[in-house]
């Protein structure tokens, strides 16, 4: 059997670590596309300009637009020629990370989180939407980024939800990867840059990959409410740090080579209504993760368990808590209908799916979460 793993070259993470940024962009040369808005810049201006200095690094700021189009992608790949940057760095926000991604296409990557909202900065793909937001298509690259670095003093200093959103998004990975084993399904970790022309042939997940999964998974459950009230704090503390791991390299690792299945699917259903817009996406998994449960009849124990945890960190259990207080049938069928698409990651669960059980799994963890709050 095939099996495959993949992670980024490198993983830093500590307090002011934004001030070595400048020792990595000279492993490449002394210039950077620095791919980031005016208010990520503006947030991080001293540091920016303290390791430029010592280091000797420039960076050619583009002033990204938020969107990762690919005409914003074509814009910054011409800039980064113009000025003949050496490697590309992205700052911020998933959209930023994920333009970078595309515009360094697999050589001289650095990913700069601004939080640790979600699971993606170490990953090997980027999401590509059009102009009005609307989403295009996925695209995948050769290889992990080459840096991640995460600055604690700067996620600690972000507003504690997206904290909780990347708790949501990392707690739906131990679950999924544990669903992917036993269907032994395809895992990211196969896909290469050509993943779509059928050119490689799949590949399982690993042992490694499981282990990290489940590393995710037990961290969230001892250190996430502790980490939430040192986020509230903006204070750095071993429980804050611990988490940033958990829902940064632990489940960014974890899901790209141990899988994904319904949570993420339920997730992609959820988005066809209109009122989940303004909830982030690690807001939607958590509940696409107790969907996923009860789709597949998990012990009680193991739901109240995530129960527990969504309600003491601040993670939705519910349809209300994610914008949909009453869902009629055509809505309910609408989400089911877009979760169960053929190429959605659902059909990574190790029995056969079907629309009416979806439906029946998000009607049933609706009720399970108002009960449990009751």
């Amino acid at each position: 059997m095939r099996r495959a793993f993949i992670c980024p070259s490198k993983y830093v993470q500590g307090e002011n670590e934004l001030l070595n940024l400048g020792y990595f962009v000279r492993q490449y040369g002394t210039s950077a596309l620095l791919v980031a808005t005016k208010s990520s810049v503006k947030r991080v201006r001293e540091a920016l300009d303290a390791t430029a200095v010592k280091f000797g690094a420039t960076f050619v700021e583009t002033d990204f637009q938020g969107e990762c189009s690919r005409d914003e992608i074509a814009r910054l790949g011409e800039l980064a020629r113009k000025h003949s940057c050496h490697c590309t760095v992205g700052l911020g926000g998933g959209k930023a990370l994920d333009t970078a991604r595309c515009v360094a296409a697999g050589q001289g990557l650095i990913v700069v989180p601004t939080t640790a909202a979600t699971d993606a900065p170490t990953s090997h793909s980027a999401v590509i939407y059009k102009p009005n937001g609307e989403m295009e298509d996925y695209a995948y690259f050769p290889r992990n980024p080459d840096v991640v670095l995460m600055d604690v003093s700067i996620i600690a200093a972000s507003p504690v939800r997206y904290l909780v959103s990347g708790m949501g998004d990392a707690l739906s990975t131990y679950f999924e990867a544990r669903a992917t084993r036993r269907s032994c399904s395809a895992v990211n970790a196969g896909l290469p840059c050509g993943a779509r022309t059928g050119d490689c042939p799949p590949a399982r997940g690993t042992l490694a990959a499981q282990a990290l999964a489940s590393t995710c998974y037990r961290t969230l459950l001892e250190d996430g409410y502790k980490a939430v009230l040192a986020c509230q704090a903006k204070m750095a503390t071993p429980a804050l740090e611990n988490v940033i791991e958990a829902n940064s390299l632990l489940s960014g690792l974890g899901f790209e080579s141990g899988g994904l299945a319904a949570a993420h699917a339920i997730h992609d259903g959820l988005t066809a209504l209109y009122e989940t817009h303004a909830y982030l996406h690690g807001e939607k998994v958590a509940f696409g993760t107790l969907a996923q449960l009860v789709l597949e009849n998990a012990p009680t124990e193991e739901i109240e368990e995530v129960l527990e945890f969504c309600t003491s960190v601040g993670l939705p259990v519910c349809l209300k808590d994610i914008g949909v207080a009453d869902i009629s049938a055509d809505d309910l069928r609408k989400v089911a209908r877009k979760a169960c698409l053929p190429e959605e990651s659902i059909h990574a669960m190790p029995f056969p799916i079907t629309e009416d059980s979806v439906a029946a799994a998000i009607l049933s963890a609706d009720a399970l979460g108002n009960a449990y709050r009751s």
